[in-house]
């Protein structure tokens, strides 16, 4: 965090508040301009811009493998005036696998979704979806790939089953309620970074991380910049 005006623990701090709690930007600079300290928040807005993805990159190499079983679906939020789509999937117990946001909601999109997963998590056993034609074409065109590559035993059973799903839908919450308080995001960059932010503190909340050294949560998430 070379070259800020602000210490590196105020900065983390303040990114910390906005991707784990329901504050606004403005919320936050009265927060800590109550304490002394004077950041705007198109400052706090830049900070998170910049840091939350970071973070959240640096978690990856931390995180704990997740269960074979997976529920995936995608939800809309609202970008610049425009809906786009966030594709998540979590696993049987509600940890988090993995996001991707796409302009579109279609075959192509949930297949980039599913590569993007899928490098980072492994191959799943079994993938439970709802009844999205394109979600289930794009998971056909990857058995299709493995089968072709010898790798019979390694295709990916689907499942479309609505009430299996609810464990994803209702997870989409957060980021969801974060979308609204903002009323809408305000650029790609934002839209991008804040729901890398939320799912960064969801993994750190329910213990997807390994934590060695049995830090508190919020020491967790400010170890990351070490």
């Amino acid at each position: 965090m070379a070259g800020r005006h602000f210490p590196s623990d105020i900065i983390l701090q303040v990114v910390r508040y906005y991707v784990s709690y329901k504050l606004s930007y403005r919320e936050i600079e009265e927060i800590m301009t109550e304490r002394g300290i004077h950041a705007d928040h198109s400052t706090i807005n830049r900070w998170v811009i910049k840091y939350s993805p970071l973070l959240e990159h640096r978690a990856r190499g931390r995180k704990k493998p997740v269960a074979s079983s997976w529920r995936m679906d995608e939800t809309y939020i609202n970008v610049k005036g425009q809906w786009k789509y966030y594709y998540r999937a979590v696993d049987k117990y509600g940890n988090a696998i993995d996001f991707l946001l796409c302009k579109h909601r279609d075959e192509k999109a949930a297949r980039a979704f599913f590569i993007k997963t899928i490098g980072h998590n492994g191959l799943p056993e079994k993938v439970v979806l709802d009844k999205s034609g394109a979600n289930a074409l794009a998971l056909h065109h990857i058995n299709v790939e493995l089968w072709q590559n010898g790798l019979m035993l390694n295709l990916i059973e689907v499942l479309q089953v609505k009430y299996l799903n609810n464990l994803v839908e209702q997870s989409h919450r957060k980021v969801k309620g974060k979308m609204h308080q903002c009323q809408g995001w305000k650029s790609d960059e934002g839209a991008q970074a804040t729901p890398a932010g939320i799912e960064l503190w969801s993994m750190i909340k329910n213990g997807q991380l390994d934590n060695p050294d049995g830090l508190s949560v919020w020491d967790e998430f400010y170890a990351l910049a070490a």
